[in-house]
């Protein structure tokens, strides 16, 4: 493992911006615990998923819980990701714990489906928050991430197999109902973590083929202020004229979902034929990302 010695960055740990995330992430995940998931035995994914299962079996309070079982990914986390992110998620485990202990929330309702979607969708907003505030909320990424380094599985893969474990457990223990719905809050949470996370704005690579490609080289550039890269490539080889094939230019470019469809509309108005697909990517940076308006 490759450890991280990069030293304490106070300034982003106590920055304003940060903080603000931190609590309303915090704010979010005891609303959803406490108002909607723990009153219903309704489980999430993960260290609070576990933390849940255990306080409902052992009566142990779940606040200290949730602190002490994610602790051990703390040193984990300093490891690989840095002390200032440690000190930060360590920072959120508290005050998840704390809000947990002293906040009292009454319950929202006893509606399974609505336990499902607004208690997954709230815990996911709030772990959204956090991490868009440097820490984590939950150590199984941070498991995830180790795992995926001994054992050559992908995050998503290791933590499919860390909450099928946890599920089947809530299936023995609280019956299969609850456990499906358990399951149904768990794709809430994620897909509502990503969207927080990530915003609206999560980046797609556009891959367009034409035959006006330099009409949409300067669409894109020109009218878009987007970066593009072109690679050289040939196109025909059809199963009824397999040796004819031309050279083609493959235009690339990184844009948002904002963005996506209007490239989209316009291209196809330059050529109602092109070949365009897209495919999501999880992060980007440098280049010509994003066209700042000009005041």
């Amino acid at each position: 493992m490759k450890f991280n010695q990069e030293p304490i960055d106070w300034k982003e740990i106590f920055e304003l911006k940060n903080i603000i995330l931190n609590l309303v992430g915090v704010a979010f995940i005891t609303l959803a615990l406490k108002g909607f998931m723990i009153p219903n035995k309704f489980l999430d994914g993960g260290v609070i998923g576990a933390s849940i299962l255990i306080h409902e079996i052992t009566h142990i309070s779940f606040g200290i819980l949730v602190l002490v079982l994610n602790i051990p990914f703390l040193f984990i986390g300093k490891a690989i990701l840095g002390k200032t992110f440690a000190i930060q998620s360590l920072i959120t485990f508290i005050l998840i714990s704390l809000s947990m202990t002293f906040i009292d929330i009454q319950p929202v309702t006893s509606d399974h489906l609505l336990i499902a979607l607004f208690g997954g969708c709230l815990i996911g907003m709030g772990m959204g928050f956090v991490i868009r505030s440097g820490a984590a909320a939950d150590g199984i990424e941070i498991l995830a991430l180790l795992t995926t380094r001994k054992i050559g599985l992908n995050v998503s893969e290791v933590i499919f197999g860390i909450n099928s474990t946890l599920f089947l457990c809530a299936a023995w223990s609280f019956g299969i109902s609850t456990a499906l719905y358990s399951i149904v809050t768990y794709f809430s949470a994620i897909k509502c973590l990503d969207y927080v996370a990530h915003g609206i704005e999560q980046y797609t690579s556009l891959h367009i083929i034409s035959s006006q490609s330099e009409a949409i080289k300067s669409l894109i550039v020109q009218q878009f202020g987007k970066g593009i890269t072109v690679v050289k490539g040939e196109r025909g080889y059809l199963p009824h004229a397999f040796h004819e094939k031309t050279d083609c230019d493959i235009i690339i470019t990184v844009v948002t979902r904002l963005e996506l469809l209007r490239i989209k509309e316009e291209v196809s108005q330059l050529d109602p034929h092109a070949f365009m697909y897209i495919q999501y990517i999880k992060e980007a940076r440098g280049g010509i990302l994003r066209n700042k308006a000009k005041h």
